[in-house]
């Protein structure tokens, strides 16, 4: 059985690019970045014990959280001793020290996790005392970077700004590469930037939520911006089809339910300095009791793209039904080539259609979007976990209250 190959990399170097270090006088512009000193990239495959990863978005708080890892290393000669004065890492093993995963397969390397190390721990196994040391380390990406840093005048904004722009703006005010950015110009724009003291994920999650957009950190380690349109996009498409019956590809497991956990019936949308503008559903309302969805301080310039924002939302969010909420992949599944790719590439906002068999010949099936990949891997064992949802707003439902046709019978403002 032919399995992928786990690549783990420590970079040294400091500042945030994953790239090669340059110094002055040293090195390839626009390929490799300046930093204090070249690069000290150590490739640490060889003594993995462990890896943990998880990264993706809250249902309940409509963002993208900070992605984590968990990497667990065999250290048998005292390597990852920071009191070690022999040890190759000596005077290294500092925080925000950057770590990569990658797995190749097929010839194909896919990314896995890029982030910055925020702790290393060292215990000794009982069975083998004195032999072996295992050292934890512990990273995090690229937002927590950004929710350490305090921002508040912004270089560079201005009112009518759309959203993509405001966005390169806050990046450049915590200096980060501008090759490790993916930024949609955006189709909202924004007020001037308020100047407030404030973390720049919070300024960077405000304009996310303005735009009814996607912020989040790529398994590459780059900050991506999408606008509505990717968000609102439909389940249509070529999906990648998991069916336990043997005609999709198979699956550990899959998580099924049903809930209030996503219903909003209500929404109340404030942009900075204009009135708050209300959408409710009196049906759904009726139906599961009120359940409001709050926002404000937004930076939208109109009042008329805050209602739109508030109906969107509502319509796409006043009823429910059952939906998998994740699907676990065993890539050491006999013959799961197809399986190991698709856990492998699928990403944020791909379409993947479920199959479940249930009792008296039933079935259970829904086409849905990932949203969060989870890796657990040691030597002997390979799980992906994805989390699924529908999309953020329907395509169709953001359309119509744009262009003014939604059937506003289903709605009270």
């Amino acid at each position: 059985m032919t399995l992928p190959v786990i690549n783990a990399f420590i970079n040294f170097s400091t500042g945030p690019s994953f790239a090669q270090a340059m110094i002055l006088d040293q090195g390839i512009l626009d390929t490799n970045i300046l930093a204090d000193s070249t690069s000290i990239i150590v490739d640490v495959s060889d003594v993995v014990n462990k890896i943990e990863t998880k990264r993706g978005r809250s249902a309940q708080t409509n963002q993208f959280q900070t992605g984590t890892l968990t990497l667990v290393i065999v250290d048998v000669n005292g390597d990852f001793n920071p009191q070690n004065t022999a040890g190759p890492y000596y005077n290294l093993l500092t925080p925000m020290r950057k770590v990569q995963i990658t797995a190749t397969y097929g010839s194909v390397t896919y990314p896995v996790f890029s982030g910055f190390i925020t702790s290393y721990s060292t215990s000794i196994p009982q069975q083998n005392p004195g032999d072996v040391a295992l050292t934890t380390i512990q990273a995090v990406d690229a937002f927590r970077l950004a929710q350490n840093a305090q921002i508040a005048t912004v270089a560079g904004t201005s009112a009518g700004q759309l959203t993509g722009a405001r966005v390169n703006n806050l990046l450049d005010a915590i200096l980060w590469p501008a090759s490790q950015r993916d930024v949609d110009a955006g189709l909202t724009t924004c007020q001037v930037d308020p100047g407030t003291q404030r973390t720049a994920l919070t300024a960077l999650q405000t304009v996310e939520t303005t735009e009814f957009g996607a912020l989040y950190v790529d398994a590459s380690g780059s900050f991506v911006f999408q606008d509505r349109s990717v968000t609102a996009s439909s389940v249509t498409g070529t999906s990648v089809d998991f069916n336990d019956d043997g005609t999709g590809i198979a699956y550990f497991n899959a998580v099924w339910v049903t809930n209030d956990l996503l219903v909003y019936n209500q929404a109340n949308i404030t942009a900075t300095g204009l009135a708050v503008q209300t959408a409710s559903n009196q049906a759904s309302i009726d139906k599961y009791f009120l359940h409001s969805y709050n926002q404000q301080n937004l930076l939208m310039q109109t009042t008329a793209e805050a209602l739109n924002y508030a109906q969107s939302f509502v319509a796409s969010n006043a009823e429910t039904s059952v939906r998998c909420d994740s699907i676990e992949l065993d890539l050491y599944t006999p013959n799961y080539n197809t399986g190991i790719i698709a856990a492998l590439d699928l990403d944020y906002f791909d379409p993947v259609t479920i199959t479940t068999k249930q009792p008296g010949s039933t079935t259970l099936t829904k086409r849905l979007q990932v949203f969060g990949k989870g890796m657990a891997i040691t030597p002997n064992s390979w799980r992906v976990v994805m989390t699924t949802l529908e999309p953020i707003i329907d395509g169709f439902i953001l359309d119509s209250t744009i262009s003014g046709i939604l059937d506003t019978s289903v709605l009270s403002y």
